[in-house]
């Protein structure tokens, strides 16, 4: 490992590396650097702030603090337009069972997964899925991402939080994005978020987003009009689909309220 300093010159230009970035750098004699070049990135997130992700493991847990298929459908959805692998994961199954959660999920197309606290065999998965790829834990406070990184790789003793009692969500222990190898890959460990940030949002628009529901795609040529926006218009195939329960009704909620939020988006805010 280098540590190494980046150039005045990114600051003039409003650049700011992020984890999982390639560079180039120039060696000291002293063993440090300096990073002349960011290479062009196949993707990136500013919240939480790293690059060139091949894999979004969202983490959600199935109680304490309560499950929230909204905010995993919405980040899903962004990791989707970005080209990055959205992997669902619902951690405390010992408290609650997620295996339903996981199965609709992977009735959607997506490698969802359902992890105990009692059960190293639910990390098989998740170890095949982490091999040869750069991809990042994310999910709310309290969702159990640094145990479950401590359970992957036992000798990273990251330290983890209590939840509070009053609050129902845990206290942030992570602070920083830091790449670790585990499993053949390397991850990135996030500070916990709770809410999409216009920035992020904004990159999902009216016409992008329902490509980003990929259990959509059977259904979107379907539809009677061409233009529909599959937000409740007559002879939406997409809708139909829902109503007969070969999307499930969540997804399609999750959709609808975050095309509500997407309408909104003025020209001159999307990236």
């Amino acid at each position: 490992m280098i540590s190494c300093r980046a150039r005045g010159v990114f600051r003039q230009q409003g650049i700011t590396p992020l984890a999982g970035d390639q560079v180039r750098a120039e060696i000291l004699p002293d063993g440090t650097g300096y990073v002349l070049e960011i290479l062009p990135r196949r993707n990136f997130l500013l919240r939480p702030p790293v690059a060139n992700l091949d894999c979004l493991f969202l983490l959600c847990s199935t109680c304490r603090p309560a499950p929230n298929l909204r905010l995993l459908d919405h980040l899903m959805a962004l990791a989707e337009l970005r080209g990055m692998e959205p992997v669902p994961v619902f951690t405390k199954s010992d408290l609650a069972d997620g295996t339903a959660l996981a199965a609709l999920y992977r009735a959607a197309g997506f490698s969802a997964v359902a992890v105990s606290l009692k059960d190293d065999a639910d990390l098989v998965e998740i170890r095949g899925l982490l091999a040869g790829r750069l991809s990042a834990f994310c999910g709310n406070t309290g969702v159990g991402k640094s145990t479950l990184l401590n359970r992957l790789a036992p000798d990273l003793a990251l330290p983890t939080g209590e939840i509070s009692d009053k609050l129902g969500r845990g206290r942030h222990t992570t602070r920083h994005v830091e790449i670790f190898p585990i499993a053949g890959g390397f991850v990135a460990d996030t500070p916990g978020f709770s809410s999409l940030e216009l920035n992020e949002t904004s990159s999902l628009t009216a016409e992008n987003l329902a490509a980003c529901f990929r259990d959509f795609a059977p259904y979107l040529d379907g539809c009677r009009f061409s233009d529909c926006v599959h937000a409740g218009d007559q002879g939406c195939r997409v809708a139909q689909a829902a109503a007969d329960g070969k999307i499930a009704p969540s997804r399609y909620e999750s959709y609808l309220a975050l095309w509500e939020k997407v309408k909104e988006i003025k020209p001159w805010q999307k990236r």
